[in-house]
């Protein structure tokens, strides 16, 4: 058990060395794909929250109307 994990905890260290080596790690500015990409599922998210938003008005209206009839019970 031993061997096993200090033999992958070498590997791990030898294998991401060279990302560590990296000057422009983190630094990627994205291209234009990466603003439509996101740009595009910014607009599934809108496109959802309207129908959302006026339903909410719809069952609001509903349970704080007025112009409810009144019921009545007859005995």
């Amino acid at each position: 058990m031993k061997n096993t994990l200090r033999n992958s905890l070498i590997a791990l260290l030898t294998f991401t060395s060279s990302a560590f080596a990296s000057g422009a790690a983190g630094t990627g500015e994205g291209g234009l794909l990466v603003s439509l990409f996101l740009g595009f599922f910014a607009l599934i998210i809108v496109f959802q929250l309207v129908p959302a938003t006026l339903m909410m008005v719809g069952v609001l209206r509903g349970l704080l109307g007025r112009d409810r009839e009144a019921v009545k019970v007859k005995n």
